[in-house]
């Protein structure tokens, strides 16, 4: 039998730049407390998040992101905290809403409804080359998720199109996640973070995949790093119904 709207098992959301309380330079909706942001703008953005979502405040959980290849299985006791050193939460639990912060890097959400398994990823050059989007699947699969059972959507992202590199970088990187290598716009090196993400979760038995195909750096309802420097982060949220 179909699921009715209001019986989805897990809702995956991302947000844009727009519809919140912050000024320039992280106008208006940015959800980074790390960025020089006024900390009041940014408690009162999270708080419409959460509202908008149906949630309470406490339920989303954040991560200290490092760019690294850390996952953290989290649960009911890290509500309201930040979570430490870690670019990936892996949870069963339905009392958490799973947020990632990016402004170019590829947030990568992550869920198994059949085993109750979701993860949210921060999958930026270094995370990815490094396997932070296997390691999150291998984390899954011991809680019970089962790769073909595992819906991946990927949030707008620094595109190939204009993310330049020098080329020793872009090997590098097509080295250890294939199919990242291409060639920008202006014919430079350039590096397709997503496009390597896609061909690696593929690889892993992950086939239902979204990937959302707007460039961070080209669209400016999005936060973008490499256009603008100081700037705000928007999020992918992932939580169980």
């Amino acid at each position: 039998m179909a699921r009715t709207v209001d019986s989805r098992p897990v809702r995956k959301v991302f947000t844009n730049r727009f519809g919140g309380v912050s000024v320039p330079p992280y106008e208006s909706f940015n959800l980074g407390e790390h960025v020089g942001d006024d900390p009041q703008a940014v408690r009162a953005n999270r708080e419409r998040l959460a509202s908008v979502l149906g949630l309470q405040f406490e339920q989303l959980l954040w991560m200290e992101q490092i760019h690294s290849n850390t996952v953290t299985i989290v649960d009911q006791e890290m509500r309201g905290t930040v979570v430490p050193a870690t670019d990936a939460m892996v949870t069963t639990d339905t009392q958490l809403a799973l947020c990632v912060l990016v402004a170019d890097c590829v947030p990568v959400l992550l869920s198994d409804t059949e085993a109750g398994v979701i993860a949210a990823v921060h999958a930026g050059r270094m995370g990815a080359r490094n396997g932070i989007v296997s390691t999150t699947v291998e984390t899954m699969m011991r809680l019970g998720a089962q790769p073909e059972n595992i819906h991946a959507l990927l949030g707008a992202a620094a595109s190939g199109n204009r993310y330049e590199v020098p080329e020793a970088m872009a090997r590098d990187v097509e080295k250890h996640l294939p199919g990242s290598l291409t060639r920008t716009y202006k014919k430079t090196w350039g590096i397709d973070v997503r496009a390597g993400l896609v061909r690696q979760l593929m690889g892993l038995g992950v086939t239902a995949i979204d990937a959302d195909p707007r460039c961070t750096i080209e669209d400016e309802s999005f936060f973008s790093y490499r256009r603008e420097g100081t700037t705000g982060r928007q999020a992918g949220v992932i939580f169980l119904t």
